[in-house]
């Protein structure tokens, strides 16, 4: 992996991951200079002006782009921008955060992706690691970023959350362990709506693996069964499952989670996980079989699997008002990911959906729908396509156009044992800043009830 010093270094996106790169950058005697097209937040400016970093906001001047024998880009910055474009064309190399920043340490990585689960599976290794008392950091899409602890407080571990973003510019960093929890169709507007060109960026994550190495991953999705024969990888394979047994590191029987790793069997009931539903026994197989392989006691993955707390906007529990229960899943951007949290509730459903429609088929979701939920409140500009999916399916449908006038009306439409769950299946921008200021918005919102 290339290590660089004394180059001109442009880095692309003031945000966590850039701000972090640009940090390590300099302190590794590169000359640094950051540009992003929006405005710079005030604490980004705040700690490039502390490390005496030069940075430009509302623009890109080329004259010092065209100069630079690297640019590190943020994620978000999709390979169709006029600038990404002109530095494809200057065929000056264009790299992650994650790739700049991996060869500076010699911690052990920890990478998790898939389209849905990723950050829950990556918070809960992490809490697994950190509970055994390992020196862990936590990076990619959540934490703070790599660079900036491998610049100022290195780590002997890091779970890193991976999207296909980050990996797509990806390319001699290596993961000691590498977890794929599955694929399903998402984003595919960055991969010229082929299915194919997204699935190869999600393995670009098995990258210069060797047979030290371990590949994680789930036997029960069909697109990982029959890319993982095709592909034949060179680590060492653990695969788990719920529906086999044979051959698997992580198994369920007898509503028992069973890790096999080095013929020591860990065993757990499900109802005793922290983290409930059939996606999160995928979530929890996946985080033990890495702590198994890294050799976490038995105790220590237990307790952690009791006491794991999710992240905020992921089924996060908000509040319980007259028997009602208010449950915050913001994150839920996608249809797979608000199927997981149907699939996961056990009580009648009053569904707020909606948003930015990302090209939806809600017929994945028509029968659980029908199963679970009992009233439905649409919280976007556009509501059309939702309305047309499930009127026939739900009687009771309304529209609202902001997170308090939806818990308004999902609270009246309530009674004692109901669940008000806010996984809209859409993006955020056609009402709110991101996923954040939805989920924040709601929970304000319910607690002013």
């Amino acid at each position: 992996m290339t290590q660089y010093t004394n180059k001109n270094i442009v880095v692309l996106g003031a945000g966590e991951s850039g701000c972090g790169a640009a940090v390590l950058a300099h302190k590794k005697s590169n000359k640094v200079w950051v540009s992003d097209l929006s405005r710079i937040a005030d604490k980004y400016k705040q700690v490039l002006s502390d490390h005496q970093i030069d940075f430009e906001e509302g623009k890109h001047t080329y004259d010092i782009i065209n100069k630079a024998d690297v640019v590190i880009k943020s994620p978000g910055i999709p390979e169709s921008a006029e600038v990404i474009r002109h530095i494809r064309n200057l065929e000056i190399p264009i790299l992650s955060e994650i790739e700049f920043a991996g060869p500076y340490s010699n911690a052990k990585y920890i990478s998790i992706t898939g389209t849905n689960g990723k950050t829950t599976t990556t918070l809960l290794t992490h809490h697994i690691l950190k509970k055994a008392g390992l020196n862990v950091g936590l990076a990619g899409n959540v934490g703070h970023s790599l660079a900036m602890q491998i610049a100022l407080n290195d780590c002997d571990y890091y779970v890193l959350e991976l999207s296909s973003f980050q990996l797509d510019d990806m390319y001699s960093f290596k993961s000691d362990i590498a977890v794929l929890l599955n694929i399903t169709p998402d984003h595919l507007d960055r991969y010229e709506y082929s299915l194919q060109k997204y699935i190869d960026s999600k393995f670009r994550i098995l990258q210069n693996q060797t047979i030290n190495d371990a590949f994680i991953y789930c036997a029960d999705d069909p697109i990982l069964q029959q890319e993982v024969l095709k592909r034949n990888p060179a680590a060492t394979t653990y695969p788990f499952s719920i529906k086999m047994i044979e051959g698997m590191a992580a198994y369920l029987e007898d509503n028992k989670l069973n890790i096999n790793h080095n013929k020591n069997l860990f065993t757990m009931f499900i109802y005793d996980l922290a983290l409930q539903g059939k996606h999160n026994i995928y979530n929890s197989m996946a985080a033990s079989v890495a702590a198994k392989i890294l050799d976490i006691r038995n105790d220590d993955v237990r307790e952690s699997l009791s006491d794991f707390q999710n992240a905020e906007h992921r089924l996060e529990f908000v509040n319980t008002i007259f028997g009602i229960d208010f449950i915050n899943d913001s994150k839920a951007t996608n249809i797979n990911s608000t199927w997981y949290a149907l699939e996961s509730m056990t009580k009648p459903v009053i569904w707020i959906v909606g948003g930015q429609d990302k090209g939806n088929d809600y017929s994945m979701i028509k029968d659980l729908v029908k199963e679970k939920v009992k009233a439905i409140v649409c919280l976007g500009k556009d509501n059309s396509k939702i309305l047309k999916a499930f009127r026939n399916v739900i009687d009771d449908i309304s529209e609202a156009r902001s997170a308090e006038e939806a818990v308004r009306m999902s609270y009246k439409k309530g009674t004692k044992g109901d669940v008000v769950l806010l996984s809209p299946a859409c993006a955020s921008f056609d009402l709110f800043k991101n996923y954040e200021d939805r989920g924040w918005q709601f929970k304000a919102a319910v607690k002013s009830l």
